[in-house]
């Protein structure tokens, strides 16, 4: 760690600096195993993971005073009255990830100053989309850029693991597949972009909750690897039925929205939908836009709080 008396005053010298503006993208489980559970409290898992164009941003400048001051700001959908029930569980105090993150670097590098953080909310929280561990990760990024330490995506990432599970994936930029408890990445390139939908209900789902019930198991071990060889050959079809969440039916038996919107998604013409994380959003593949877009109208109709069409697979410039 650098100290107090050898390293520069990095975040004195970015003050006359311009904002950081940084996207923090949501993902989606293309496959997620539940392999086993390990000694330290946490699952072995398996996925391949993905980046969808739904997005967070962050608007990151220096503070002279030390410590972190967070503003949250619903925006998007998130922002109408027809959505106000994804408006969950989003704080501003040091519980948020974001003002962890911020403290982390600091802490790590010495430095005594602080940050202001813009953070306008598109992802739903409590959905399993990542939002908030993608909002760690552009907070390492954006603390990295304003105190001109030139650390390396590989030292961030690590850093990530402290705060959460998925945060290291976020370093990868684009499609990888996450194992151990999720420290593990490995690239994916090649794969081809596609079109998503992603619907939300109005209540959210506790990950902890939902893997407390999840049963164990190593049968799916190397379907993450499977899926992407698929996908990478343009073959759908078969990438559909290899895809998978061990998690789905544990939130299923925890939250009856899930099992309804699963159907809804089958009723608008979904193929395969499925659930993302330990939800409680779900999602599902198409070809086209024009075939996203009409599932999503159809889900719209229905009455559905959150839906989104997407594109899958592209990472927003960092």
């Amino acid at each position: 760690m650098t100290t107090h008396a050898d390293r520069p005053d990095r975040a004195m010298s970015a003050r006359g600096a311009g904002p950081i503006d940084l996207p923090a993208p949501a993902k989606l489980n293309l496959s997620l195993a539940v392999l086993a559970r390990r000694d330290d409290g946490f699952h072995e898992i398996e996925s391949l993971m993905v980046p969808v164009s739904l997005a967070d941003r962050l608007v990151v400048r220096p503070r002279a005073a030390p410590g972190t001051r967070l503003r949250v700001h619903f925006a998007g959908r998130l922002a109408t009255a027809a959505g106000a029930p994804l408006r969950r569980d989003v704080p501003a105090d040091d519980s948020n990830l974001v003002v962890r993150a911020a403290a982390l670097v600091a802490a790590e590098a010495g430095i005594e100053h602080g940050l202001e953080i813009d953070l306008f909310k598109h992802v739903p929280s409590g959905a399993g989309l990542g939002g908030g561990s993608s909002d760690a990760a552009a907070t390492l990024r954006a603390a990295n850029r304003v105190w001109g330490l030139g650390w390396t995506d590989d030292r961030l990432a690590a850093l990530g693991a402290r705060l959460g599970s998925d945060v290291p994936w976020f370093f990868a930029g684009g499609p990888a597949i996450a194992s151990g408890r999720g420290e593990r990445i490995v690239a994916v390139p090649g794969l081809p972009m596609l079109h998503g939908v992603i619907a939300c209900p109005a209540t959210g789902l506790s990950t902890a909750a939902v893997y407390r019930e999840c049963v164990p198991s190593a049968a799916r071990a190397g379907d993450a690897a499977r899926l992407a060889a698929a996908l990478a050959r343009g073959d759908l079809r078969a990438a559909l039925g290899i895809m998978h969440n061990d998690l789905e039916p544990p939130a299923r038996r925890l939250s009856p929205d899930v099992a309804a919107l699963l159907g809804a998604l089958a009723a608008a013409g979904a193929a395969g939908p499925m659930l993302t994380g330990s939800g409680s959003a779900c999602f599902a593949l198409s070809r086209s836009r024009t075939e996203a877009r009409a599932i999503a109208a159809r889900l719209l109709a229905a009455g559905w709080p959150g839906v989104f069409v997407v594109r899958v697979g592209g990472w927003p410039g960092v």
